[in-house]
């Protein structure tokens, strides 16, 4: 009996030293398992930067506008070509629905209800008035003054969002805020001094305010399907339009002018759209529109390859101001980072 509790010691012993150094062997080759909260900020993040990447493909698509709009205002009136650009945006995510419920694809979100109907009207009737404005504006300006303009839409945005939907505003996005206003009047500046403003820029500037309040509006309905939106956009919005310049004694004068409208309005409202709304249900609406303030600036570099236009001096500093203004609206954390004070 003694010898073998002499021995069971030093067995034991044995054994434990194979089972730390395989226990060991383990955790190297697994990762530790996360806990609640780790995998939560985890996939927070993933959206949060999945949502970035939506939003600067909608403002890239959306960049082509004011550049090939200011060309076919030669060949269409400006509340028709509205129309068409809508229309062509429906017609495109129309296909779109058509193929995924063929393939059987599931809804891309919730059905509406009759609590949208508000978001739903009010979307609709500003997607009527906000690019009337724009292209009529358009016409008596530059098209590298009217793409740095809509960044506006920020500022129209993020107050809107504020005061309507108490949406939170950091002292970062503030700054920013103010940049983009200060740019923003220096491009529709005329004559400062006197204070005569641009009636063109002025024209963008509502146009920028009334898809401002249309973001909010569409922010309530980002739990929806994208496609169904940009559908009743198409439809309704674009159809809109056509009917208020058919009645106004507007005419088409090209056919061809119809499909280069279309293909404009697929590109730039209807994809542009459709992830536009993807982008806002995982940032919001304000950091939306904020990262997809880097469209002007897409837009004024084609803008000066189409058009070939050197800009008065002016236009280079509103450019400085506006690109401050962005970087200060897209960027995430404090204004000013305190520092850590050493241990």
């Amino acid at each position: 009996m003694s010898g073998k509790r002499g021995m069971a010691p030093q067995h034991r012993q044995k054994e434990s030293r194979s089972d730390v150094s395989a226990r060991q062997k383990g955790l190297r080759e697994k990762d530790p398992p996360q806990s609640g909260p780790q995998r939560e900020s985890a996939v927070h993040r993933k959206g949060a930067r999945a949502g970035i990447l939506l939003a600067l493909l909608a403002a890239a698509l959306y960049a082509v506008q004011s550049p090939f709009s200011k060309i076919l205002l030669d060949y269409m009136s400006p509340t028709l070509m509205a129309g068409f650009l809508y229309l062509g945006a429906g017609i495109g995510m129309g296909a779109i629905a058509f193929f995924r419920r063929a393939a059987g694809a599931p809804r891309g979100g919730e059905r509406f209800v009759k609590a949208d109907l508000p978001f739903v009207l009010g979307m609709i009737v500003l997607d009527i008035a906000a690019p009337i404005l724009l292209l009529f504006g358009l016409r008596s300006t530059t098209a590298a003054n009217a793409s740095l303009l809509n960044n506006f839409e920020i500022v129209a945005t993020a107050l809107i969002a504020l005061l309507l939907f108490k949406e939170a505003i950091a002292p970062r996005l503030w700054a920013g805020i103010a940049f983009v206003t200060a740019s923003c009047a220096l491009l529709s500046a005329v004559d400062l001094s006197a204070f005569d403003f641009s009636p063109g820029s002025l024209l963008i500037l509502l146009a920028a305010v009334c898809w401002g309040l249309e973001n909010n509006c569409t922010r309530r309905l980002a739990s929806k399907d994208p496609l169904e939106i940009v559908l009743l956009k198409g439809i309704f919005s674009g159809g809109g339009s056509i009917a208020i310049g058919l009645l106004a004694g507007e005419r088409l004068s090209s056919a061809w002018s119809v499909f280069a409208v279309l293909g404009v309005g697929l590109v730039a409202y209807g994809l542009s759209i459709f992830f536009y709304v993807y982008a806002q249900r995982r940032l919001g609406a304000a950091r939306t529109s904020a990262y997809y303030a880097v469209a002007p600036f897409i837009g004024v570099l084609l803008s000066l390859l189409l058009f070939r236009e050197w800009p008065h001096f002016t236009f280079w500093i509103a450019l400085v101001l506006m690109g401050l203004g962005a970087w200060l609206s897209a960027s995430d954390g404090p204004l000013f980072p305190r520092r850590r004070s050493p241990s």
